[in-house]
């Protein structure tokens, strides 16, 4: 990289990166500011404040080495070592998925349920443990276990456990329901993996340093999902709620599967974007 730029203060650490990152990046300037912050360990607010606030050499050279790793395609969050999700910070690494705001959909949708006070609660795949952490810190009288079949996705979970000072969260080590304690649950959820394989934007973005085990199952995407229902039914309580995350054009195809295994008042909802992004079906009896 070169290293003879001038990006002594904040603005033209910015204005350099956001040129630098203006053709590998769909968001330069944000990517530039959030890796600047990160470098100097300070809120957003202070490149607004302080714009003309100068750099030391250190801060310059690391910022530079940042946006040199950025434009390889890296995401920013690997970089920074975290995301936020539902307003919370979670630590993430290339073990795992990196949260997606799309994904708030579930948790929001979950928290609106008529669940008892103390639901029991499962969320398969739990990767980070976004999802599970979100919804046991929203309602700590809950019983929420997180399970995920990576050894390095459990331990990254459970460190974030521990970040948020989540107590009613029970993490664990599960290929899907090997290992899940013999419970009737209110609610299981998950986000399991649900694209083709032969997809085109696998090779795009900040996907392709995510795992692949986490993002393709076989069957047009469908694989896990339909695993999931069917062993679902024995693990939900009568009334129990079964949610899953899938892809935009796959509303349709879930609730075929939900309804061929039984399950009743089965509805998709949409994202903010407007996109088909959450199934919610029930086990009737």
């Amino acid at each position: 990289m070169t290293t003879n730029v001038t990006c002594s203060s904040n603005a033209q650490a910015i204005a350099w990166a956001t040129q630098r990152l203006a053709v590998s990046s769909d968001s330069p300037k944000l990517d530039a500011e959030v890796l600047l912050l990160h470098v100097l360990d300070k809120p957003r607010s202070y490149l607004f404040t302080w714009p003309e606030a100068e750099l030391s050499a250190q801060q310059q050279e690391r910022f530079k080495h940042l946006i040199g790793k950025r434009s390889e395609g890296i995401p920013v969050a690997h970089l920074v070592g975290e995301r936020e999700f539902w307003s919370l910070p979670f630590y993430v690494n290339n073990s795992t998925l990196i949260p997606r705001p799309d994904t708030e959909t579930l948790v929001e949708q979950a928290l609106g349920l008529a669940l008892p006070t103390e639901a029991k609660v499962l969320d398969l795949g739990t990767g980070t443990g976004a999802i599970a952490l979100s919804l046991a810190s929203e309602m700590p009288k809950w019983q929420v276990w997180a399970v995920d079949y990576s050894e390095e996705a459990v331990a990254l979970a459970k460190k974030n456990q521990q970040r948020l000072a989540v107590a009613n969260a029970t993490i664990l080590q599960s290929d899907w329901f090997s290992n899940v304690p013999n419970h009737a649950f209110d609610l299981i959820v998950s986000n399991p993996p649900y694209i083709e394989e032969d997809d085109v934007h696998l090779s795009q973005g900040d996907v392709r340093f995510e795992p692949l085990s986490a993002l393709v199952a076989p069957e047009h995407g469908y694989a896990d999902i339909r695993h999931i229902a069917l062993a679902a039914v024995d693990y939900l309580a009568s009334g129990g709620y079964l949610m899953v995350e899938h892809g935009f054009e796959q509303g349709a195809g879930v609730q075929e599967i939900f309804a061929q295994m039984g399950y009743g008042n089965i509805l998709t909802i949409k994202d903010m974007a407007g996109c088909d992004r959450v199934t919610l079906a029930q086990k009737l009896q």
